[in-house]
């Protein structure tokens, strides 16, 4: 089972592990933010997979539902700065009552091999702040919130919330679980309400871009690395009980050489606006991967570059109808 497998990570995932027949499964998405698309309508016609549209908030979805899953993809969340600042109230409640609904319905699946848990870099967030943090960071950072009365921290605070939820019910119940840290991935399919996206459109619109947070420095993992990662630590033995960091530690870079990056596959000409820092925005972020490494052999293989052209080639025709 996946669930938030419309957006953007539970698209890609459905789709590798669609491509082993022997696979069979079910995709849970209420499309508060995935979308059925032409890309996902196409992935739905597989005789392995199946849609059912269900709030994970409501403890009768649950009953739709088969308790005979070897592997659960928990990716079903509410995510974005947008979304954080606007509907903080949700973030809290839709991402803890869904876990807690999902680990209650997990006790009693016999057969359960693992659940792989959807966190995030964001939860780094605060000690950095606070404490500062080596970069690139493991995953052994003591963990502390920003801001208790912030907007933002409720999104990194409901991410510890899950994870701590995992750990309990885990150790209590004899669920298996791996936890995931995501670390700004990036590919076709993300919407437009992240940076390169958004970057696509202020280039096709302006040759001034503006650019909050000019010197701020990330690490962008390409979809397919995050994708085969992901399945390795849901599935290998030693990965049961871990934390891991999921990106791409090899390429960090301001977002105003991003910004000229991307200008660059684009063939455009820019000039860089540079405008204040973002409220709440980390100065850096960038994972160190060397234990989902070491544990499942994988390292990301995508270059910046490429997966700057990958994903273009996807957005550059529908770039028109967001302008």
């Amino acid at each position: 089972m996946i669930t938030g497998g419309v957006g953007f990570l539970g698209y890609f995932i459905s789709k590798i592990l669609s491509e082993n027949k022997e696979n069979q499964i079910t995709i849970v998405d209420n499309l508060a933010r995935g979308k059925l698309d032409s890309d996902f309508e196409s992935l739905i016609k597989n005789d392995n997979l199946k849609f059912i549209r269900a709030d994970l908030k409501d403890p009768k979805t649950f009953l739709q539902l088969d308790n005979d899953f070897d592997y659960i993809y928990h990716l079903a969340a509410v995510i974005g700065v947008k979304n954080v600042i606007g509907n903080p109230d949700q973030v809290l409640h839709v991402n803890a009552i869904s876990t807690l609904n999902l680990l209650e319905f997990s006790k009693n699946i016999k057969i359960l091999k693992r659940i792989l848990f959807s966190s995030t870099s964001e939860i780094y967030a605060g000690t950095l702040k606070n404490f500062g943090i080596e970069i690139p960071t493991n995953e052994e950072v003591k963990l502390t919130i920003e801001d208790i009365k912030s907007r933002r921290t409720t999104y990194a605070l409901s991410k510890m919330f899950c994870e701590s939820a995992f750990f309990s019910f885990g150790d209590k119940y004899n669920i298996p679980f791996t936890i995931v840290r995501y670390h700004n991935v990036y590919g076709p399919r993300m919407g437009f309400a992240h940076v390169i996206p958004e970057t696509f459109l202020k280039i096709v619109k302006n040759k001034d871009i503006s650019v909050p947070s000019p010197n701020h420095s990330r690490a962008f993992c390409y979809v397919d690395d995050a994708v085969k990662m992901t399945v390795k630590a849901c599935t290998m033995k030693k990965t049961n009980k871990q934390i891991l960091n999921i990106g791409n530690s090899d390429e960090e870079l301001k977002i105003k050489d991003l910004v000229l990056k991307i200008a660059k596959v684009m063939n455009k000409e820019i000039k860089i606006d540079e405008q204040p820092e973002t409220l709440g925005s980390p100065v850096r972020r960038c994972p160190d991967v060397s234990r989902i490494e070491r544990l499942t052999g994988l390292k990301a293989t995508v270059s910046l570059n490429d997966g700057i052209k990958k994903t273009y080639d996807w957005y550059k025709n529908k770039l028109d109808e967001k302008l």
